[in-house]
């Protein structure tokens, strides 16, 4: 595992987060997603798996291609977009549209939509599920005649940790 790999952040309330125990549950639904599909999770895949969830932020493409020359040689933009459309292909990781960047999957073995909370102050991100929210749109959407092909929905904003103190106070 690489160095990357250990990364510890402290949540709202102040509860101590092994990082470390994120990246090695991804890992293995990885490698069992790869299995179930007849496909190899190669060590290459598995590096930029691991970057992608060394923090809850959004990993840039030419971000994880520097990480990555600096660990193996003649790796290629291509590659780590292919790389990247591997994963997303098989739901281990999302990509952030507004920000071109990918993060996690944190529901990898269940099929949903992607909905994202995205602190514009951190840059951390969190996957949410809502179906609620794909039920409105879908109705949204019928009612229009319109067909939808994928839904992804972003909402920026500033995380709890982020908020000025008296916001936090009118939250609670």
């Amino acid at each position: 595992m690489s160095k990357t790999s250990h990364h510890q952040r402290s949540t709202k309330r102040s509860v101590q987060h092994d990082h470390s125990a994120c990246i090695q549950t991804a890992l293995s639904r990885a490698e069992k997603r790869c299995a179930e599909d007849g496909e190899r999770f190669t060590g290459l895949r598995r590096q930029v798996l691991e970057l992608v969830w060394a923090e809850h932020k959004p990993a840039k493409a030419y971000d994880l291609l520097a990480t990555l020359s600096s660990i193996r040689s003649g790796v290629a933009p291509t590659t780590v977009y292919r790389t990247l459309d591997f994963l997303q292909e098989r739901g281990l990781v999302h990509k952030i549209e507004s920000l071109n960047a990918y993060v996690g999957c944190s529901q990898p073995d269940t099929e949903h939509n992607g909905h994202f909370l995205i602190c514009e102050a951190c840059s951390e991100i969190k996957e949410i599920e809502n179906s609620e929210v794909s039920s409105w749109l879908e109705r949204a959407a019928q009612a229009e005649n319109f067909k939808i092909r994928s839904e992804t929905v972003e909402l920026m904003g500033l995380c709890f940790r982020c908020q000025p103190e008296k916001e936090k106070r009118a939250a609670s």
